[in-house]
């Protein structure tokens, strides 16, 4: 979950259970009897022993999932909660994995650097096959399969990030009559209807409205859509979709149907409230934007909240995934035993999942608990739409094996090459030209 903004969490706090307990026994006594010896008392019980394991996260979201929901069921362990911000976590981490000096035993991966770690696996990280093994029926297939490498599972996630595409409920029936989602998405079926409907936005609005803030938020659905990742038997492969996805930005760009605007900067969000303006000062109406499941909570509902109930949520043109946070344990680990403990019930646990879920509204990995508790939402910002049953479709058809430790050094370039291309710098082909001697010279793919 880190392009995402991370939730809050509480301080750390150990629970130390102490049982003990007494039993002083009487004996009664009469004119006629003598008084019984009275019973020695037993030792007091001694205190249970207790196992600290050493957590190291970039995010302070999985520290309130340990205190609030691990430690009270798990008396016998505590937690000792390192966190460190996330562009300095593989800094840190990596040279305590390789010397084993002053290694965590369980740490936090984000999706930018998860696989990177993954790929170590055999000889960093510790082995949760049989985790995954044992709960694999009831599991959301991509999560374990952006966590596996050469067959072995080395990282496990509770939740699920699928991608979808956030309209405006009122430009919707504007534009295209209806803000039905189901209506909408055949609007938005596939990629090419994409480009003709940002077309007729901006012919029935007269230039007035734009089918995303942004060229960027079309990057993960287009990586969705392929049929390989960027490498295969070591070798750079540029899927077709990401060639389709150079040409659709260029032709959104030169046509103005977008906002010419960056992810993540202040017109991105304005574009949100209904507040984006074009160079001229002239407003710009934003159609909409692709983010994931916690794009809802972190990203629309944060920074736009007086537009709650004038959104509507529907699949868009592919399939595609945004972030998410895996949990791993270190090879060489002292306590094994208890480091899975935590992997397992924080990945796989029913009863812990479920109250997770209903209290943060996180979409979970867990099949099993989604089937259960999917049909009983509402949620108000989308006008009363159930968000999460959608999630639960979309979920399925993520492909995890695309993601690869090289993509985020590879998808770096590759917007340099895309960008070139749309602001006119470069034609295609020596873009891409330019793109693969990069890759070649830069990471040796």
């Amino acid at each position: 979950m880190r392009l995402k903004p991370h939730r809050g969490g509480r301080k750390m706090k150990r629970i130390l259970l102490i049982a003990g307990a007494a039993l002083i026994l009487l004996s009664g006594c009469s004119k006629k009897e003598a008084a019984a010896p009275a019973a020695a008392a037993p030792a007091p019980a001694a205190a249970p022993a207790t196992t600290n394991l050493v957590f190291w996260s970039f995010t302070d979201e999985l520290q309130g999932m340990i205190n609030k929901y691990f430690i009270p069921s798990h008396p016998g362990i505590t937690v000792e909660y390192s966190l460190t911000p996330t562009e300095q976590f593989p800094n840190k981490l990596d040279p305590v994995l390789a010397s084993g000096q002053g290694a965590p035993d369980c740490f936090a991966l984000e999706d930018a650097f998860v696989r990177k770690y993954i790929e170590s696996g055999p000889d960093l990280l510790l082995d949760i096959s049989d985790i995954y093994q044992a709960n694999k029926d009831k599991l959301l297939a991509y999560p374990a399969e952006v966590g596996t490498f050469n067959g072995k599972v080395y990282g496990m996630s509770w939740q699920g990030t699928p991608g979808a595409m956030f309209y405006r409920r009122s430009l919707a029936k504007k534009y295209l009559g209806t803000d039905d989602p189901n209506t909408v998405q055949t609007y938005f079926a596939n990629l090419d209807k994409f480009l003709s409907t940002a077309k007729m936005l901006k012919d029935k609005s007269k230039g007035a409205c734009v089918v995303v803030s942004s060229t960027g938020d079309l990057l993960m659905p287009f990586k969705g859509a392929r049929k390989q990742p960027w490498v295969v038997n070591g070798k750079l492969v540029i899927d077709p979709a990401m060639v389709q996805y150079m040409d659709l930005c260029k032709t959104l760009h030169d046509n103005r149907w977008e906002g010419r605007v960056g992810q993540w900067s202040e017109g991105w969000f304005a574009g949100m409230k209904g507040q984006l303006k074009d160079e001229a000062g002239k407003p710009v109406e934003v159609f909409c934007y692709f983010l994931p499941t916690w794009g809802l909570h972190y990203v629309l509902k944060t920074n736009a909240p007086d537009t709650s109930g004038d959104w509507a949520m529907a699949p868009g043109p592919a399939a595609y995934r945004w972030g998410g946070t895996w949990v791993a344990a270190w090879k060489n680990t002292k306590i094994p035993d208890v480091a899975k403990t935590l992997i397992t019930y924080l990945t796989t646990d029913d009863t812990f999942l479920e109250q997770y879920a209903k209290d943060s509204g996180d979409f979970v990995s867990n099949i099993s608990v989604v089937d259960k508790i999917k049909d009983t939402y509402s949620e108000p910002f989308l006008g009363g739409q159930n968000h999460y049953a959608v999630f639960a479709e979309l979920a399925k058809k993520v492909d995890g094996k695309l993601t690869q430790g090289t993509d985020q050094a590879v998808e770096g370039l590759f917007n340099e090459a895309v960008s070139a291309y749309v602001n006119g710098e470069k034609t295609k082909d020596k873009a891409l030209s330019e793109f693969q001697t990069q890759v070649q010279t830069q990471l040796g793919l």
